[in-house]
């Protein structure tokens, strides 16, 4: 299995995270420090736009840096996000699927980045995201080995500039013998045992 296809495992576990969680659930606590599940959901939804835009070398909306919302969000009545999730997400997973899309460099937030990164870190984004509202809102997740180790490389690479930036959470320590899965909770700063208080 290579990157295209762990990056459409992620883009399947997104999806399936979403339409399992209640929009009734939305104002609920995650495991993302600060954010309600309906606010993961969103930047779920968002992050599947923006992989979109960096698998076909697309510009961002000019409003999209000042709106937190995903624009094909807005508006649209919260029993609708998941229907609309899976629309992007179709699309985001036909765009990776080119294998050009993996090619040279593209631009992620404006600046240039090597795309095969910006594929890498979207599997560690989705998974980790999947995982925050499928434990907030009682879902079962599972994460292949392979699809773990995906999703660690992914996270780990950007890990040290995101909390330097104060967007990734301190690393949580988890046993040696841990999951790939487990480490890449750690890594983006889950705790494992989290639990709805």
């Amino acid at each position: 299995m290579d990157h295209a296809d762990h990056l459409s495992q992620s883009i399947d576990l997104a999806v399936a995270t979403i339409r399992g969680a209640d929009p009734a659930r939305y104002g609920d606590p995650s495991p993302c420090t600060e954010y309600t599940v309906g606010q993961v959901v969103n930047h779920l939804a968002f992050g599947l736009l923006l992989a979109e835009c960096a698998a076909t070398r697309t510009e961002w909306g000019a409003d999209w840096g000042t709106d937190p919302r995903a624009p094909f969000l807005r508006d649209v009545p919260e029993s609708e996000w998941a229907d609309r999730a899976s629309v992007q997400a179709e699309q985001t997973a036909r765009a990776w699927a080119e294998p050009d899309a993996w090619v040279g460099d593209t631009t992620f937030g404006g600046a240039p980045m090597p795309a095969a990164a910006v594929g890498s870190m979207m599997t560690g984004e989705f998974v980790v995201h999947s995982w925050d509202v499928a434990i907030a809102t009682g879902q079962p997740i599972e994460v292949p080995d392979g699809l773990g180790a995906a999703a660690y490389e992914g996270i780990a690479s950007m890990a040290p500039a995101g909390r330097e930036a104060g967007w990734i959470a301190p690393e949580v320590k988890v046993g040696e013998d841990a999951s790939p899965f487990v480490r890449t909770l750690g890594v983006a700063g889950r705790d494992p045992n989290w639990s709805a208080p």
